[in-house]
């Protein structure tokens, strides 16, 4: 009887337990920031897409889950995104100098503006995997840094 109530007391406190873990990441919400250099200039700004998941990345606007832009006023400019669930996120940023929203190419098809992917993957003749570029975010604050690149 009393191996019987331990099992029953055991088989409750894990089952608590997993029940609390699942609804606690359910509700899970932090923030990813990311120090982006490199730049060449301080002309236009710099924008930051963030994707949840492989397809689309890293061009396709429909897919981005959070997009900002903002001035270059430093070596250094820190983008913030709030608010995302626990999970793995990749970035695609660019130095926009015209500031028309897009990656610009020459008439080869290279970038002719700064790029770069969180985890600053080697990039050879086209942009890196999702998995490549991807970072987990699983606590409150997280930081990561971007080395935009330029051809």
């Amino acid at each position: 009887m009393v191996n019987k109530l331990k099992v029953s007391m055991l088989l409750l406190a894990v089952l608590g337990n997993l029940a609390w873990s699942s609804s606690a990441k359910a509700a899970f919400k932090g923030n990813l920031t990311i120090e982006i250099d490199g730049f060449k200039n301080t002309q236009g700004q710099v924008c930051a897409s963030i994707f949840a998941q492989s397809e689309g990345f890293p061009n396709k606007r429909d897919r981005v889950l959070q997009r900002q832009c903002t001035k270059i006023t430093d070596k250094t400019v820190k983008i913030t995104f709030e608010n995302l669930t626990a999970g793995s996120y990749a970035i695609a940023a660019m130095h926009d100098q015209n500031e028309d929203l897009k990656l610009n190419r020459n008439t080869l098809g290279m970038p002719t503006e700064g790029f770069g992917f969180s985890r600053n993957p080697e990039v050879r003749t086209s942009a890196p995997p999702f998995s490549d570029a991807a970072v987990l975010l699983a606590g409150p604050n997280t930081s990561i840094q971007i080395h935009l690149k330029y051809l």
